[in-house]
C-alpha cells in the first residue's frame, strides 16, 4: 500500500501467501568485523540468494581482479573514488557513478577514500564461498536467469549519478543482464511517519543497500491457516553501510532514521519487469533489451 504521490502505487500486485516463510537477513557493516582487511581497505561480503554484494571501505588504493567473471557485475560509488578499469578497453571512471562491467576478465583499480560497492550474481561461485551468510532457500524466487544481452556487445558502460529528480519517475534505476540498481534520492533527516510505503513482492527478493545514515527496515508476514508458519513483526535496524535482505512476500517498508543524510540503494535480481514496464523509470533502458516475454521492446 503507497501513498498517492509515491510513483509506485500504480503498479499492479496480486499474492496468494501461504507458508512456510523466510526471515530477514542483515548485515550491519558498521558493527560486523570485516571479511577482508588490507593496508587501504576494510571488506564484507552478504549474499541473497540471486545477489552477491562486497562492500569496500576504502583509504588509498585497491587493485581488484576478475581474471574470470562469468557474466556482468556493477561497481558502485557515491564517493570521490577513481576506479581505472581495464575490461577489453581500459576506462577511468570518476567518483558518483555506477558502472558496469563485462564478464571475462577485468582489473578494477580504486584510489580514493569512502565506499565502493560490487554487485554480482551467484555465478560468482569463489565470492558466494567468501559471504558470512547463508540464503535460506526461498521456493518463491524462479532459478536466476539472466536477461538478454546487449545488442551493442558487452563493454564497460559508466552512468553519472548526478541526475535530479523528476516527478513521477522513482528513484535512479539502472539494468543490466544480471541485475537491477535504483539508486534513491537520498531523504535528509528521518522519514515522515505519515507517508510510508508497506508492499510486498511475490517472488522475488529485495537487497536494500544502506550507504549513508541510518534505517530501520519494517516487515510483517500474512496470516496463514497454518500458525506454525507465521512470524513476528520485525524492525531490523542498521547503520551504514549494511545490506538487509527482504524475501518474498514478507510486507516491508523502509523508515530512515538518521538525522543527516540517509541514502538507499535497492537491488534485485533479475531485473524488474514492472519497473523495466514503466516509461522512463529505467535511464539506460535503450542498452538493454526486455526478455522475449515482455514482448522484446525497451521503454
Amino acid at each position: 500500500m503507497y501513498d498517492p504521490s509515491d510513483p509506485r502505487a500504480a503498479l499492479i500486485r496480486t499474492a496468494k501467501p501461504s507458508g512456510p516463510f523466510c526471515a530477514p537477513q542483515a548485515g550491519d557493516f558498521s558493527t560486523l568485523t570485516p571479511d577482508e582487511t588490507g593496508p587501504a581497505h576494510k571488506t564484507w561480503y552478504w549474499r541473497a540468494q540471486a545477489v552477491i554484494a562486497c562492500c569496500i571501505e576504502l583509504d588509498g588504493e585497491l587493485t581488484i581482479n576478475r581474471p574470470a567473471q562469468p557474466d556482468e557485475y556493477v561497481a558502485l560509488t557515491l564517493d570521490d573514488i577513481t576506479l581505472d578499469i581495464t575490461a577489453g578497453e581500459t576506462r577511468t571512471i570518476p567518483g558518483n557513478h555506477l558502472t558496469i562491467l563485462p564478464p571475462g576478465a577485468s582489473t578494477i583499480i580504486a584510489r580514493g577514500t569512502g565506499t565502493l560497492t560490487l554487485l554480482f550474481s551467484p555465478r560468482a561461485t569463489d565470492l558466494a564461498a567468501k559471504c558470512r551468510n547463508t540464503p535460506e532457500h526461498n521456493p518463491r524466487i524462479p532459478a536466476f536467469q539472466p536477461w538478454p544481452d546487449p545488442p551493442e556487445g558487452f563493454k564497460i558502460r559508466a552512468y553519472d549519478l548526478n541526475i535530479a529528480a523528476e516527478p513521477g519517475r522513482f528513484g535512479r534505476i539502472f539494468r543490466c543482464t544480471t541485475m537491477m540498481v535504483n539508486v534513491l534520492d537520498p531523504r535528509m533527516g528521518p522519514r515522515d511517519r505519515t507517508k510510508v510505503s508497506p508492499h510486498h513482492h511475490d517472488d522475488f527478493e529485495q537487497v536494500s543497500l544502506a550507504l549513508r545514515g541510518a534505517f530501520s527496515h519494517l516487515m510483517r508476514w500474512p496470516w496463514t491457516p497454518n500458525m506454525d508458519h507465521w512470524i513476528k513483526d520485525k524492525a531490523v535496524e542498521v547503520g551504514s553501510p549494511s545490506a538487509t535482505v527482504i524475501p518474498p512476500p514478507a510486507i516491508h517498508t523502509s523508515l530512515s532514521t538518521g538525522p543527516g543524510e540517509n541514502q538507499l540503494i535497492d537491488i534485485f535480481a533479475p531485473p524488474r519487469l514492472d519497473f523495466s514496464l514503466k516509461p522512463g523509470w529505467v535511464l539506460n533502458a535503450a542498452d538493454y533489451p526486455l526478455p522475449a516475454h515482455a514482448g522484446g521492446q525497451n521503454v
